[in-house]
């Protein structure tokens, strides 16, 4: 068996690719209303969705997707799934409005919700969280998409037996601008899936 990328979703430019196929898309649209459309279009059923930031909206909208075929996740324990995210704005957007909510000591109203989401990995919280994994699970900050970094780290982590699978993903949102792929990396029999290598997954990144 080799790792292979049996699953993915691509979200960019108000789309939602998922395995290839435009699965929703809107225009004329500000990523609050994109994001409210997606949840109400798949039917979500998770409050709490409306409390995130816009980064941990992309990366959770992301994972519903790809989760909507629970079987992929009921096949592991919940400590063999593991989650490697990346990012380059990180937790910018969010760092700015809570930047802009204590700059006048005048009229100075930090908001505990705004401020629980200047840092990024608060978006894997989110995901391990509604999906109950309990594996390595890590967020990297980067100058921009690094496939070759990714890839090699999740395959050491599978190879090594660390985790038997592992959601891969690039999630990057600034100035209202949303750039996203999540992938679901186990190991496969089934040729049909693309093996995870960087060329692999350089060209889900450029292609969708």
């Amino acid at each position: 068996m080799k790792n292979r990328i049996t699953s993915y979703c691509r979200i960019k430019n108000h789309s939602i690719h998922l395995n290839g196929e435009l699965a929703f898309s809107t225009v004329n649209a500000n990523f609050t209303t994109f994001s409210k459309e997606a949840y109400q279009h798949f039917k979500i059923n998770y409050l709490k969705f409306f409390k995130m930031d816009n980064l941990s909206k992309l990366a959770f909208l992301g994972a519903e997707l790809i989760f909507q075929d629970k079987k992929l996740i009921d096949n592991y324990a919940p400590e063999e799934i593991a989650v490697c995210f990346c990012s380059s704005a990180s937790s910018l957007d969010t760092d700015r409005k809570h930047v802009e909510s204590i700059k006048d000591r005048a009229n100075y109203f930090p908001s505990p919700s705004v401020f629980v989401y200047t840092l990024p990995n608060i978006m894997l919280g989110e995901i391990c969280i509604r999906n109950n994994f309990k594996g390595e699970n890590v967020c990297f900050i980067q100058e921009g998409f690094d496939p070759e970094f990714s890839s090699n780290l999740v395959a050491s982590w599978i190879n090594e037996s660390k985790c038997k699978a592992c959601l891969l993903a690039y999630v990057d949102f600034e100035f209202e601008k949303e750039d996203a792929l999540l992938c679901w990396i186990e190991k496969s029999t089934n040729t049909q899936f693309p093996e995870l290598s960087n060329e692999n997954y350089k060209n889900l990144y450029l292609n969708n």
